[in-house]
């Protein structure tokens, strides 16, 4: 037992980062599912929808990475205004690999005619490039975004 504490205290920093994750995750879902219930899933409502799904995903992101997983604590305008554009920049360079893979995958590729024991080639891109963006994302906050000094 003493050494599973020890392993979650000396993870700490990456176990917080995978269970924020997967909330950000459920932020984006949860209000992409609301707001089509209640704006409707024409395909521009949609796009639009899926922003404002995104944008709340990333605000949740930002506040959890600061706060628990990296633990820069500090709400000062000088702290915010590096850190903010940052962690934004680099959540839309993130988001965009995955859109440039998903294109790959899908046109170059040819992904969505191939199956895998059962699963949609798309899927698989789409799950591996999710990986590359987790650890993409991580390295950027950790290294870049709440760097300690």
């Amino acid at each position: 037992m003493d050494k599973l504490k020890k392993i979650l205290l000396e993870r700490r920093e990456e176990i917080s980062y995978l269970i924020f994750g997967v909330l950000t995750t459920v932020i984006n879902y949860i209000t992409f599912l609301i707001l089509t219930v209640i704006l409707g899933e024409e395909p521009f409502t949609v796009m639009i929808i899926n922003i404002i799904a995104w944008v709340a995903a990333v605000a949740f992101a930002y506040v959890t990475n600061k706060l628990f997983v990296f633990e820069s604590k500090s709400w000062e305008f000088d702290i915010l205004k590096r850190e903010v554009p940052a962690f934004l920049g680099a959540r839309i360079a993130s988001f965009l690999l995955e859109e440039a893979g998903l294109y790959i995958a899908a046109y170059w590729m040819r992904m969505g005619t191939i199956t895998i024991f059962g699963v949609g080639g798309l899927l698989i891109a789409k799950i591996f490039l999710n990986i590359l963006v987790v650890i993409v994302n991580y390295f950027f906050s950790k290294f870049l975004i709440f760097k300690k000094k």
